[in-house]
Order: C-alpha cells, then sequence, then structure tokens
C-alpha cells in the first residue's frame, strides 16, 4: 500500500535487460536489434527506473547489429539520463563485449571471459573435393568482384586481400567504440585489441572492466538495500516452438554451440 500513499519515497528501481545469446540479424541469433528494441526501449521508459542493468552472455556475432543495439542503449541513456551497467556471466567477447562497452560500468564474474576485441571470417574451400569428383563449377558475373571468395573456386590473392581491408576497417570501428566508452580506464598493452581475452580480475586490470560483482549486491550497494528489480526477458511465440521452426532452431542451436566453444564453454 506504500506505493499509493502521497509524498512517501518509493524504492530504487533497477530495470534488468538479459542479452544472452549469438548476435545476428533476424531469426539467425539470439540477439538482434530488431528482436531487442522493443524490450529495450520499454526498459528505459516504463516507470523512469533509476538505472538499467544488462545481464550479457555472449559470445559475438554480427559487428552491425552489436553497433545497432549498442547505438539504442546509448541513445535511451542519454536521451533518459539513467546510467547503464552490465553484469558478464560466462562471457561477453567480440560482440558482446560490444554491448558490454555501451554500459556505463562493467562488472564481472572471477571466471568470465572478456575480450576478444577483433574481427573473425570463416569459411571453407571444396574446388578439389569437387574436381576429385568430376564436378565442373560454372559461375557467370557481370562485375569482376561478384564471385569473391567463392568456396568452390581456388582462393585469389586479390579477394583475401579485400577481404583483409573489410575486415581491418571492421576492426577499426570496433577500436573506436572501445576507446571512446572505456576512455582512460584501458591500460597501455599492445594485446588490447589483438583478439586476445582476459579472464574475471585480469579483464579489470586491463581496464575492460570495472571490477568483480553480481547484480544484486553491487546494485543494493549502489542504491540501496531495499532497491527493486524489474526483469525484461525475450519470449518467443508458442508456436514458434513447432513445425519447420524446430529445424531452424536446431542449426542455429549448433551455431552458437560453436560460437561458445571457441571460449572453452
Amino acid at each position: 500500500m506504500k506505493r499509493w500513499i502521497p509524498f512517501t519515497k518509493k524504492s530504487p528501481t533497477v530495470a534488468v535487460v538479459r542479452l544472452a545469446g549469438v548476435i545476428a540479424a533476424g531469426n539467425r541469433g539470439g540477439l538482434s536489434d530488431q528482436a531487442l528494441a522493443p524490450l529495450i526501449e520499454k526498459a528505459f521508459r516504463r516507470g523512469k527506473p533509476d538505472a538499467v542493468a544488462l545481464i550479457l552472455n555472449s559470445p559475438g556475432g554480427s559487428p552491425v547489429q552489436s553497433a545497432l543495439i549498442g547505438a539504442r542503449i546509448r541513445r535511451l541513456a542519454e536521451e533518459k539520463d539513467i546510467p547503464v551497467y552490465a553484469f558478464v556471466e560466462d562471457v561477453a567477447a567480440s560482440g558482446g563485449y560490444w554491448l558490454a562497452a555501451s554500459a556505463d560500468e562493467i562488472y564481472v564474474d572471477a571466471s568470465s571471459v572478456v575480450g576478444s576485441i577483433g574481427v573473425i571470417s570463416a569459411g571453407f574451400g571444396a574446388h578439389e573435393l569437387l574436381e576429385r569428383h568430376g564436378i565442373e563449377r560454372r559461375v557467370h558475373t557481370a562485375g569482376k568482384s561478384k564471385s569473391m571468395l567463392d568456396p568452390f573456386r581456388p582462393e585469389k590473392e586479390e579477394d583475401v586481400e579485400r577481404l583483409n581491408t573489410m575486415l581491418e576497417d571492421i576492426h577499426e570501428n570496433f577500436i573506436v567504440h572501445v576507446r571512446s566508452r572505456r576512455g582512460e580506464k584501458l591500460v597501455d598493452n599492445e594485446d588490447l585489441f589483438t583478439g586476445e581475452i582476459w579472464i574475471g580480475q585480469k579483464a579489470v586490470d586491463q581496464g575492460l572492466a570495472d571490477g568483480l560483482g553480481h547484480i544484486v549486491p553491487v546494485m543494493k550497494e549502489k542504491f540501496g538495500k531495499d532497491v527493486r528489480f524489474r526483469r525484461y526477458d525475450q519470449r518467443r511465440p508458442f508456436l514458434q516452438r513447432f513445425g519447420a521452426q524446430l529445424a531452424q532452431d536446431a542449426l542455429t542451436g549448433l551455431e552458437e554451440r560453436a560460437s561458445y566453444a571457441r571460449f572453452g564453454l
């Protein structure tokens, strides 16, 4: 009944948004700007919370989706003048760390995997397999670069150079984002932006995180023991669990498992 009594002080409220999974456009991953937009907007706008806490568990994914989600978080934080805190569970690496860096402060568990500030492109080459089985690959393009890095044709040096330029450009965008968000907290370490990862306290020592801590004790320390948590989680429509969606979910699950496995998880 206290909330209905005029002139009484309300308990501080922290909106909690869970961001877990691979970052990818559409239905290819657990996290995308389109899927998360309503959730993030509601967390910042409903009831004017005292803070927004992000619970993060992501090995990364699409650099564009990472940037879109991070930009949305920053825009709302600045518009509403609401501080943002990130709490890393198993991993916040690559695009997952991009999201963490969108917060004002980052807290990790002693065993959290943090970092991997780099860009990766992986594929395969199957042209020798086709030749061995007498299969001829036929590709016709208008534009000499349209068949770049075709996995069924021998790799070309100029294609690799072009890809490396693209990766370096994306990597530079990542570095700029981290430097702009973490600023002087970052230590002077030549390995910081090489894709290296750090665990728990070592991530704090590098300036990639602000301390070891979990959401409840840290938020109570900052906002008092009476702080309330309002949680926002993604929910899939019930019918998406059936039919053809099962096959898509199985494939997505394999891709996500492989992404986490890169960090020993």
